[in-house]
């Protein structure tokens, strides 16, 4: 990209910035996401619409691929703070499930449709489906845990799944790439499965959590026992991410899985400091700046440390969305779509999520209104983005670049539409019931136990 198509960039992300800062109890008043809104403004300035901007997914792949990366990696560090649940509670059964076996079904699904219904070899199939099967950390906040503490299966399986299958797909990008001829997959794929599968996924989780646990003790030491490392808490996020990112990287494992596992490290580090629930003055004092006493309080210090650092992720995530949301619409071509294109999407949306969820789930306590709302979210996204441009930058023939390029871009913007549409409705609906159900259930032991009605 030129100096002139940077400076317009500047001038739109500055000020749709402005504009939704000044209009933000508007925004949260409509029944559709910010996501969809970006996207919006982004095809009107690009071929799809004015032509300002012109961005090719193919020929500007290796700054795409570093714009979505940075984007995925803050998001995943994020989720990964969010979870606050110990890993042998069992409600983390679902996440692991969504994230593994779902997975491999949507991959499997996806494979189908491109060999059977696009006519694409295995290894272009393969990729497709790797591209397209993990849901997204970036663009699902609007059905994530809404606090550390929440419990809600379908909040806390979709941010646990979408934290984990960044990384998990990875495996089935470099299968695709290596029946391309494109990566070394070993004698009968013994390379792929030893080190892809077994050493990059448990390599990268455990040096995401060796990293996440060393650096946050060594913060709350010096905090509590020194009154020293004070403030720059967002030196601290930036800074473990890279880090985790980095080690990772540096051992060939999975980044994305690192990262995640450190915001995860981090939070496990001021739970078992903090208990069960920290003091109310935490979140107040983070919420106004005041970081001198509490962040150097030999109790508070570790939930101080843990929800500054989040509250400054959730800044950043938020900037993130705005920058790759616009740089996906602008990256849409409408001449390049077709009648193949337009139908992956509902195919997937409708058809082989469902199947993959549900088969997932087999056996699982999951009740069926949830089962159908984690069916319906799984919601594609900047992941999608930076596989695709990843796979791009591998040396894929140029005409398969394009049509994976034109099935990808279809789909994630399908995605940020229907969904963009559907979360606001049908999670105030889900949320109404299971109060009514919290409600039902307090009256219940209110009058078992001779209380009286509950309040």
């Amino acid at each position: 990209m030129d100096n002139s198509t940077w400076t317009l960039w500047y001038l739109i992300v500055g000020g749709l910035l402005i504009l939704m800062a000044l209009a933000s109890s508007i925004v949260r008043r409509l029944p559709l996401t910010t996501a969809l809104l970006y996207l919006g403004v982004g095809a009107a300035l690009g071929p799809a619409g004015g032509g300002l901007i012109m961005v090719d997914p193919v020929r500007h792949a290796a700054v795409v691929e570093r714009v979505t990366e940075i984007a995925v990696l803050v998001s995943l560090f994020t989720a990964g703070l969010k979870l606050r649940l110990p890993l042998a509670d069992p409600l983390w059964r679902l996440p692991l499930r969504l994230a593994t076996t779902s997975m491999v079904l949507t991959v499997g699904g996806l494979t189908l449709v491109g060999v059977l219904g696009l006519g694409l070899p295995l290894g272009a199939a393969v990729l497709l489906g790797a591209i397209l099967a993990p849901t997204d950390p970036v663009l699902a906040s609007d059905v994530q845990v809404e606090h550390a503490w929440d419990r809600d299966r379908v909040r806390f399986g979709l941010t646990g799944e979408a934290g984990l299958n960044d990384g998990t797909a990875f495996p089935f990008v470099l299968l695709g790439l290596g029946l391309l001829g494109l990566h070394n997959l070993g004698a009968y794929g013994w390379r792929w499965l030893v080190l892809d599968v077994g050493w990059a996924v448990l390599a990268g989780l455990g040096m995401g959590g060796l990293c996440g646990t060393a650096v946050a003790s060594l913060v709350l030491y010096l905090r509590r026992e020194h009154k020293e490392a004070v403030g720059l808490d967002d030196f601290l996020a930036l800074g473990l991410i890279a880090l985790a990112y980095g080690m990772a990287l540096l051992v060939q494992a999975y980044g994305f899985l690192a990262v995640f596992a450190a915001g995860l490290a981090l939070r496990r580090v001021e739970r078992e400091s903090t208990g069960e629930q920290p003091a109310a003055d935490v979140t107040t004092a983070v919420r106004a700046g005041e970081a001198a006493e509490v962040a150097t309080d030999p109790e508070k210090a570790p939930a101080y440390m843990a929800q500054a650092v989040l509250a400054f992720n959730e800044q950043l995530e938020r900037l993130g969305e705005v920058g790759v949301v616009l740089l996906l619409g602008a990256m849409l071509f409408p001449h390049g779509l077709s009648v193949a294109a337009l139908g992956v999407g509902p195919l997937l949306f409708c058809v082989i999520r469902p199947l993959a969820v549900w088969g997932g789930l087999r056996g699982s306590p999951t009740a069926r209104l949830p089962r159908l709302l984690l069916s319906w979210f799984g919601i594609r996204g900047i992941g999608s983005l930076y596989y695709l441009t990843y796979a791009v930058g591998q040396g894929l023939e140029p005409e398969l670049a394009r049509l994976l390029t034109t099935l990808t871009l279809s789909t994630v913007a399908a995605s940020v539409v229907v969904y963009g549409l559907s979360v606001t409705p049908l999670m105030q609906q889900y949320g109404a019931r299971m109060a009514r159900r919290v409600r039902t259930a307090r009256a219940g032991r209110a009058k078992r136990f001779g209380a009286g009605p509950a309040s």
